[in-house]
């Protein structure tokens, strides 16, 4: 069977060589057919139409089924303007999932940079977007990706440049994701790009390959430094509120000991007044008296005790002082 081609409103259609008495059947089934086609369109959940009359806007649409005018009049796009993308720099994703499979081979141009202090880094990061102005994001800049991708590349390396690698290397990553994301956002504003940046994450920061060892040693030196500072401050912690402690309560002690000793004092030296005003009214019954205390106090404190007259005191010599018997 033979066919030739047919062009209806911009469009090509190849039909049958038929006789001539059924040509025109076919021909008015054919163009039913494409106006119906070409007349209705969908929009999907996460998408909006921009419906272009013979190349200029004229409308937006939203998510369902709409009709437009066919056979080429009026062409609808659809951007995707729920939807995350992520672009990745320094390396690429191959196989997503719970164990992602990344290549950074041949991507070492997107990552390798100079830090503020002159020493170089190899560094990945992701960065998302949506996009919130369909009209802007179709029509104001012909390669939108191609443009992310330079902005992002630009002002990760102006920020790194900005910082040491250990900043970069430690905490001040969050403070680089903030910035890049800061920096991009204004440039495609001003680019009338209609995205908006969504997130910026550093992934990996590493030295280059042919320093990395001695890079990974300056690293463990320095997290032992860390834990040495963090010991040290641990138990400087744990000992000077202890010894205050023990200090206070020493002292505590000590005027508690001094209050004690001086009140004994005052206690000694008022018995001492009292007697010795006693004694001065009554000398020899304040003598006698004083004589009797001491003995009551010193009596019991002697084990052996022996009672003599004192005119035989030459029998001392006789006595065995050491034996252990009761008073004799």
């Amino acid at each position: 069977m033979e066919y030739k081609k047919v062009i209806i409103g911009g469009e090509e259609f190849m039909i049958p060589k038929l006789a001539t008495v059924g040509n025109s059947v076919l021909i008015i089934g054919i163009v039913a057919v494409a106006l119906i086609w070409s007349s209705f369109y969908s929009v999907g959940p996460d998408e909006v139409g921009v419906i272009l009359r013979f190349g200029k806007y004229v409308r937006t649409t939203e998510s369902g089924l709409h009709m437009k005018l066919p056979f080429g009049v009026e062409q609808v796009k659809k951007p995707k303007i729920r939807k995350r993308f992520t672009q990745e720099f320094g390396f690429r994703t191959l196989k997503a999932g719970v164990q992602s499979t990344i290549t950074k081979s041949g991507y070492g141009n997107e990552s390798l940079m100079l830090t503020g202090d002159l020493n170089s880094a190899v560094v990945t990061w992701i960065v998302q977007y949506q996009i919130k102005d369909p009209m802007d994001f179709l029509f104001n800049v012909r390669k939108v990706e191609g443009t992310i991708r330079d902005i992002s590349e630009v002002a990760m390396r102006q920020t790194v440049g900005d910082r040491s690698v250990d900043e970069i290397l430690t905490f001040g990553r969050g403070e680089i994701n903030q910035e890049v994301q800061v920096i991009m956002q204004e440039i495609l504003d001003s680019y009338g790009l209609g995205v908006q940046i969504v997130l910026v994450n550093l992934q990996d920061v590493d030295p280059p390959p042919s320093v990395k060892p001695a890079f990974d040693e300056v690293n463990a030196a320095t997290q032992d430094m860390d834990r040495l500072i963090q010991e040290a401050r641990r138990e400087f912690n744990e000992s000077v509120p202890r010894a205050k402690g023990r200090a206070e309560q020493q002292v505590r002690q000590a005027e508690a000991y001094a209050v004690e000793r001086i009140n004994l004092a005052e206690g000694e030296a008022s018995r001492f007044i009292s007697l010795h005003n006693e004694y001065r009214k009554a000398k020899r019954v304040t003598k006698r008296r004083m004589y009797l205390e001491t003995l009551a106090e010193v009596l019991p404190k002697i084990a052996n005790k022996w009672i003599i007259e004192g005119g035989d005191s030459g029998i001392l010599k006789l006595l065995d002082l050491n034996m252990k018997k009761g008073v004799k």
